[in-house]
């Protein structure tokens, strides 16, 4: 997915630029329901709909914090999680890049 963004520094703001954003995601069934992959990525498609070909700067969750590549995982997790109540399915890890060489990871450890 593309968007854009810029980094907010002390003196001021950064030069916005673009990335294609690489969204890797691992789910596990919910007890012992099964997973229907379609109903998921239906709702992960509507997800990344609010922010594709955005200047994440101007969303909401952004106003405050820099939108890097941490902050922007760390968003699309509760996102996502949130977005799966009902699913039958929980997100337990989600990787999310900007480029080749700069990602960042989220894992849920398993407690079973």
């Amino acid at each position: 997915m593309n968007a854009s963004h810029a980094m907010r520094w002390a003196d001021g703001q950064g030069k916005q630029h673009n990335h294609t954003w690489e969204i890797i995601s691992e789910f596990k069934s919910a007890g012992d329901h099964m997973i229907i992959f379609n109903d998921i990525e239906r709702t992960l498609n509507d997800i990344f709909q609010t922010f594709s070909g955005k200047f994440l700067n101007e969303l909401p969750a952004f106003q405050k914090i820099n939108p890097t590549v941490e902050n922007v995982t760390i968003w699309l997790f509760k996102l996502i999680t949130d977005a799966l109540d009902g699913l039958h399915a929980d997100l337990i890890r989600l990787e999310v890049g900007e480029s080749p060489t700069r990602s960042y990871c989220i894992t849920v450890e398993d407690d079973e």
